[in-house]
């Protein structure tokens, strides 16, 4: 079987091969997930991913098949080094984006695709995500998978020697199998061509995950990154869709709506919290999970909402869900097409128009995943980073710790002119958990060092708000407080649970003249705006995809997605949907096919609506 008729086929069963390690590498570093399935439907990974794996194969025998039929003509032209060093930097590359692929599986609930691109500016930042990765154990890995490409293309590619007999009919078999490669390339003769729904087969996302092919995810991914006007979420005609969203914002006229504030014109401070989920957020009844006994104080001192979910799972699209009040979009973000963001409103804007003074603190880089344009095409008058600190206070990989940056913005309140609006995002408890402090709570593990974030984070904020209240200008403050995303941990959060989005959102300060109060209407970060506007008669048209949190007329939901799925909430329980498999992931016992309609609805309209900008 060593001779030249079987080249083509030797070399395409090598990466075939090669791929289906990789999913094994897969499975096992992720066994405590993979343990939970059943054999069946461990086969049925390898099986049903097989044909994407044939599809990546077929793409990465282009090049080397269209050598082999330059050789077939040109028999006197050596292209086995070509082939070999060609094969060898694929098999490297691919082995890299796979181990990449095993940590961040971790963090992020999705396989690996275009999302990373956008954080490459800043290199330290995204390596900072990271810093509680295996790194030895992922080396080891990477080099592990390496050797099992070089030693496949070694055994079933050898050395072969060309004779100068047959050569027509060795010209016709090249020729056939470069015209074949079309087939697996496209996944077989059907009028369409695979995609990752063609080897999605179970209810287990997991296991869904673990069939899709990385490189093939990979490009795909990069190839439709930059939506440009085809909306892959066309669940109903645009009418029908317009209908149900409509019904959703559909609010009878209220007579009279609860006032929370004693001050006409009040100083707005909004401080995000970096991941704080409500699994460790007391008055949302943590337990003894509880890492937030100042968040706690501050929500008895004003008005607590305790039925509210973050929009996405990234501290970029939080923003734009908490500033804007615009939908999350799936599997890419408004935030990386800043021609876009300038077409959004933003709740400085309608501020500015009052006469207040803007400023956005944040202790680590702006430049990250664009966040930088998008509060410039905000109109902050002042945007303070991390490169408006001293060097020696750079005490975590991000940038500077939330105490460091809270006594800056204490510090600079002293000379504010009022009224003003004061954007505060923490960073302390985002991955490494880098705190300067000695741990509250004892353990090791990922999920105790989050804890321990909070838990700073928390102090840090108890600490600046004790000396806040020593300043003339407290008394005159709405204090909103409310988290980016939510986090996996505790309880390592499948990516689409409903309990992964859960966040707390607080009105107080001196300005709230209500305390103690509990709202459980449900909601989702894109709401705050506007029902802090309606508080300050500011009411503002722009804001269509939001209510008021405050009016009891308004209805009971919210939206939010993750990576190509989307999770609809209402007091009769949840649902989320794959929008890649077109299949309920999860849906409590009282959700009606209604609820599940309206959430198809708000996807496909928000994502035209994203598309139009």
């Amino acid at each position: 079987m060593n001779n030249k008729w079987f080249l083509h086929a030797r070399y395409f069963l090598t990466w075939i091969f090669f791929f289906i390690g990789a999913k094994a590498f897969f499975l096992l570093y992720h066994f405590s997930r993979s343990s939970k399935l059943s054999g069946t439907e461990v086969s049925k990974i390898f099986i049903y991913g097989l044909r994407m794996d044939i599809s990546f194969a077929g793409y990465l025998s282009i090049i080397p098949f269209l050598l082999l039929l330059v050789k077939a003509f040109f028999p006197q032209l050596n292209i086995l080094k070509p082939i070999k060093y060609y094969t060898w930097f694929f098999i490297v590359l691919i082995a890299l984006l796979t181990t990449v692929d095993l940590e961040l599986y971790n963090a992020w609930g999705f396989r690996l695709d275009a999302t990373p691109l956008q954080y490459l500016a800043t290199p330290t930042e995204m390596a900072a995500s990271s810093g509680n990765a295996p790194v030895l154990l992922l080396v080891g890995l990477f080099l592990l998978l390496s050797l099992l490409g070089f030693v496949l293309l070694r055994k079933l590619v050898p050395a072969i020697i060309f004779g100068a007999k047959s050569q027509l009919f060795f010209i016709i078999w090249s020729v056939w199998w470069f015209a074949f490669l079309i087939v697996p390339i496209r996944g077989g003769l059907q009028h369409i061509p695979i995609n990752q729904s063609d080897v999605y087969f179970s209810d287990n996302i997991f296991a869904n995950h673990a069939a899709v092919n990385l490189p093939w995810n990979v490009m795909y991914s990069l190839s439709k990154r930059n939506y440009e006007n085809q909306n892959p979420y066309e669940y109903f005609p645009d009418s029908t869709a317009q209908r149900l969203v409509s019904e959703l914002y559909k609010t009878p006229k209220t007579t009279a709506l609860p006032k929370v504030l004693h001050k006409q014109q009040p100083n707005v401070l909004f401080i995000i919290l970096e991941s704080y989920t409500a699994k460790v957020v007391g008055c949302l009844g943590a337990g003894e999970l509880s890492a937030t006994p100042n968040l706690d104080k501050l929500a008895q001192e004003g008005i607590l909402f305790n039925n509210i979910y973050a929009s996405g799972d990234r501290s970029e699209k939080g923003l734009v869900a908490l500033l804007s009040s615009y939908p999350v979009q799936t599997t890419t973000s408004i935030v990386k097409t800043p021609r876009k963001t300038e077409h959004l409103p933003h709740l400085n804007h309608v501020l500015e128009a009052q006469g207040y003074r803007s400023r956005f603190y944040y202790g680590g880089e702006l430049a990250f995943a664009n966040i930088k344009s998008y509060l410039l095409n905000a109109g902050y008058d002042h945007l303070i980073s991390k490169f408006d600190f001293e060097a020696k206070d750079y005490n975590s990989k991000w940038g500077v710790h939330d105490h460091v940056l809270l006594q800056r913005v204490l510090q600079d309140l002293k000379e504010e002119k009022q009224p003003f609006f004061t954007t505060v995002f923490t960073l302390s408890s985002h991955e490494p958990y880098d705190v300067p402090m000695p741990a509250k709570f004892k353990g090791a593990d990922e999920t105790t060092r989050f804890r321990n974030s909070v838990y700073y984070t928390d102090y840090a904020l108890g600490q600046f708000v004790e000396a806040a209240k020593k300043e003339p200008w407290w008394q005159n403050t709405l204090v909103i407080l409310a988290a980016d995303h939510g986090h996996r941990f505790p309880g390592d959060d499948p990516n689409d649970a409903p309990s992964k989005f859960r966040i707390p959102f607080i009105l107080t300060g001196g300005a709230i003249a209500m305390q103690n109060q509990v709202i459980s209407k449900v909601g989702s970060q894109t709401d705050i705006v506007p029902t802090v506007l309606a508080q300050l008669n500011l009411h503002e048209a722009n804001y269509q995809w939001s209510k008021n949190l405050l009016d009891p007329q308004t209805q009971d939901f919210a939206f939010y997605v993750f990576n190509d799925g989307f999770g609809y909430i209402t007091p009769q329980g949840a649902v989320t949907f794959d929008n890649v498999a077109k299949k309920i992931i999860r849906k409590d016992a009282q959700v009606s096919p209604k609820q599940i309609d309206y959430g198809k609805a708000y996807m496909q309209l928000s994502f035209k609506d994203f598309l139009a900008k």
